[in-house]
């Protein structure tokens, strides 16, 4: 196993790539931004695709880029059928070993159905930034074993 840097590196000694994306309408990205600055000061390569994206562009990304992990933010209100569309897209071309993250304004109650969905973990305003690295960090570490 490479050496880590602040727990950044690959096992293979590249760093972690990371795909942060807006899904759907909503144009506000300032949280997105924030995360994805955070992610690349912890020596992670990030990815921003901006604002407007669709399952679908996220997923070509994903495949693209060859992410290790994918970061989705929306505040719109939409994140169950979109993150449902986003997974769904992600089994079929056979990607659904990539931990999703969310991010975003989402009620308590949809928490669980997101999971179920196969989100890794949901980050409501205010998770600090540490917190969402190390738990970043450690999905990727888990993928790439």
């Amino acid at each position: 196993m490479a050496a880590s840097i602040g727990g950044a590196e690959r096992p293979e000694g590249r760093k972690i790539k990371v795909l942060v994306a807006k899904l759907g309408l909503d144009g506000h990205d300032r949280g997105a931004k924030v995360v994805a600055r955070a992610l690349k000061d912890a020596g992670m390569e990030v990815i921003y695709t901006g604002i407007r994206q669709t399952p679908e562009m996220i997923v070509e990304a994903a495949i693209q880029e060859d992410v290790d992990v994918i970061g989705v933010s929306i505040l719109s209100g939409a994140h169950l059928p979109l993150m449902t569309r986003l997974m769904k897209l992600l089994k079929e071309r056979n990607m659904g070993d990539i931990p999703v993250f969310l991010g975003g304004t989402i009620p308590l109650p949809d928490i669980p159905k997101l999971k179920q969905l196969g989100i890794e973990e949901v980050f409501l305003p205010g998770t600090p930034l540490s917190v969402i690295i190390d738990k970043i960090a450690k999905a990727a570490e888990r993928r790439r074993k």
